[in-house]
C-alpha cells in the first residue's frame, strides 16, 4: 500500500519550540516524472518542493510561498511555490543538470547550483480591491546544499535560529523516487540554553531523513527521533501534493493576450499554437478553429 504525503508540526520544550515535518516521496517523484530530471537536479528540485511545505506551513486561505534560487552552476536556477492548502509545484530551469557523485556517494547538488541568492517570497492573502505588496527575504547561497540555505535563510532573514534537513532518495533501476522529505525545528525567544544543545546534538546524531522515511518513519515518527527526551505535541496535520493550477483557459488567457497580430501570425504559419506550464510541463495544444476564436474576440474588443 502506497504511503501518502503527509506534513505534521508541533511544539515542545514548554512552547520554546517549534518543529515540522513532512514525507513527500509522492509528490516529489511525480514532480521528478514531470520534468524528467537527471539525479543530481532531481534531489535539488526535491529538497526545494520540500522547504518550501515547510517554511510556508501555517499559512492561511490565499496565501503563498514563493522560493527561488538564481545560481551561476549548470541548474541555472530553481522555482518552488507552496500554497495554504499543502499544493506545491516547482521547476528546475535545466532539468539535464548532473555531475557524478562526492566522495561519500551522495549527489552532489552544490556542484549544480554553484553561488548566487535565495529568494523567498511571501504573498498574503487578499480582499476584492486590496492586494498587499509581498514580502521579499533574500540570503546568499551559502552551501548550494537547499538544506543549509533554508536553515541560513531562517535565521538571518526570519531571525529564527533553525535546524533543517531535506532529503532525497533515487532508485537507480527502475530510476524513481523512493524517499523524500525533511523536517524543521526551530527555537523561539525564551529557549533554554541546554534545549539548543540538546537539540543540536539529537540533529547530529539521528540517521538522515531519507534513511527514517525508507526505515518506515512518519513525520511524527521522524520529529519524536529528533527531539529525544524532549516532549512533543502535536498540533495539526496536512495532506500535501504536487498540483498545478495551469489550464487550457489559463493557456487561452495567455494568447489572447499577445494581441492580435500574434494571433493571426500564429494562425496563418503555424496553424495553431502549443504552450507548455513552466511548473508541471502540461502541453496545452490550440488548433486553428481555437486560434480562429480567440482572434474573432479580439476583434471584437477592438
Amino acid at each position: 500500500m502506497e504511503r501518502r504525503d503527509l506534513l505534521v508540526h508541533g511544539m515542545a520544550a514548554d512552547g520554546t519550540v517549534r518543529c515540522m515535518a513532512a514525507v513527500t516521496t509522492n509528490l516529489v517523484d511525480e514532480a521528478c516524472k514531470r520534468h524528467g530530471t537527471a539525479p543530481t537536479a532531481a534531489a535539488a528540485l526535491g529538497r526545494s518542493l520540500t522547504g518550501a511545505l515547510l517554511i510556508g506551513n501555517g499559512m492561511k486561505e490565499l496565501e503563498k510561498v514563493t522560493i527561488r534560487f538564481k545560481c551561476d552552476g549548470i541548474l541555472e536556477g530553481i522555482t518552488v511555490e507552496a500554497d495554504a492548502y499543502g499544493n506545491v509545484r516547482g521547476y528546475v530551469r535545466n532539468p539535464e543538470a548532473h555531475v557524478p557523485p562526492k566522495p561519500n556517494g551522495k549527489l552532489d547538488v552544490s556542484g549544480i547550483l554553484g553561488q548566487g541568492m535565495m529568494y523567498v517570497i511571501r504573498e498574503a492573502g487578499f480582499d476584492i480591491g486590496f492586494r498587499p505588496e509581498p514580502y521579499v527575504g533574500s540570503v546568499p547561497i551559502v552551501s548550494g546544499e537547499v538544506a543549509e540555505d533554508f536553515a541560513y535563510y531562517l535565521t538571518k532573514s526570519e531571525q529564527i535560529p533553525s535546524a533543517v534537513s531535506l532529503g532525497v532518495y533515487l532508485e537507480p533501476d527502475p530510476y524513481r523516487v523512493s524517499a523524500a522529505g525533511g523536517f524543521i525545528i526551530q527555537l523561539l525567544p525564551g529557549a533554554d540554553p541546554q534545549t539548543i544543545i540538546k537539540i543540536e546534538e539529537a540533529v547530529q546524531a539521528v540517521p538522515s531523513t531519507t534513511e527514517m522515511i525508507r526505515a518506515g518513519l512518519g513525520p511524527d515518527q521522524m520529529l519524536t527521533k529528533v527531539l529525544g527526551e524532549m516532549d512533543l505535541e502535536l498540533l495539526g496535520e496536512r495532506e500535501i501534493q504536487f498540483h498545478c493550477h495551469c489550464s487550457y483557459e489559463r493557456a487561452v488567457n495567455i494568447v489572447s493576450c499577445l494581441g492580435q497580430a500574434e494571433v493571426l501570425d500564429m494562425l496563418e504559419k503555424d496553424k495553431g499554437a502549443e504552450l507548455t506550464c513552466h511548473f508541471c510541463s502540461e502541453v496545452y495544444k490550440l488548433d486553428e478553429e481555437a486560434l480562429q476564436k480567440i482572434l474573432d474576440g479580439l476583434e471584437k474588443v477592438n
